[in-house]
């Protein structure tokens, strides 16, 4: 009986321990610290160098904020939507910009961007990707014209594959 019981036991203990490290494990296609500042300075340089005031927002493959710069000067309301962009992006991989375009009146997904605590669904959110094309997080870049957030943020999604 009491062998019954100890190996009861030692089953139960060594799920439990399975579940335990499972629910610790890291995500593997994880943007690392390097690589979020990396794609944040990229940005940060090409605004600097088209003479455009921004927020840069890097959020890693959980929607997790990992690097963040507000530009002296840049808009205050820009803050959250940088964040948000690059949230809205990994939440549904794909650039903001098109995304936006099926939440327009008639769109398949008309006020989406009311679910999720607010999404933007305007450009200057990219998904970024590793060299082996999986998405590991995402930028967002607020504060210029939609058009240099887009630049702005492809510059800084592209640099961690050179």
């Amino acid at each position: 009986m009491n062998v019954v019981k100890y190996l009861k036991i030692g089953v139960f203990t060594f799920a439990l321990l399975f579940v335990v490290s499972a629910a610790n494990a890291q995500i593997t296609n994880d943007i690392t610290h390097e690589e979020a500042l990396t794609a944040l300075l990229a940005a940060k340089k090409n605004a600097e160098d088209s003479n455009v005031l921004v927020n840069i927002a890097v959020v890693d493959a959980g929607a997790n904020l990992k690097a963040f710069i507000r530009m002296d000067e840049s808009y205050l309301g820009s803050i959250d939507v940088a964040i948000k962009k690059a949230k809205t992006a990994r939440y549904f991989n794909m650039d903001t910009g098109k995304l936006g375009e099926l939440t327009q009146p008639g769109g398949i997904i008309y006020n989406i961007e009311l679910t999720n605590n607010g999404l933007v669904s305007f450009p200057g959110g990219l998904p970024i990707k590793n060299k082996d094309g999986k998405i590991i997080g995402a930028i967002g870049v607020s504060g210029g014209t939609i058009e240099q957030d887009r630049a702005i943020a492809t510059v800084g999604a592209k640099s961690i594959l050179e």
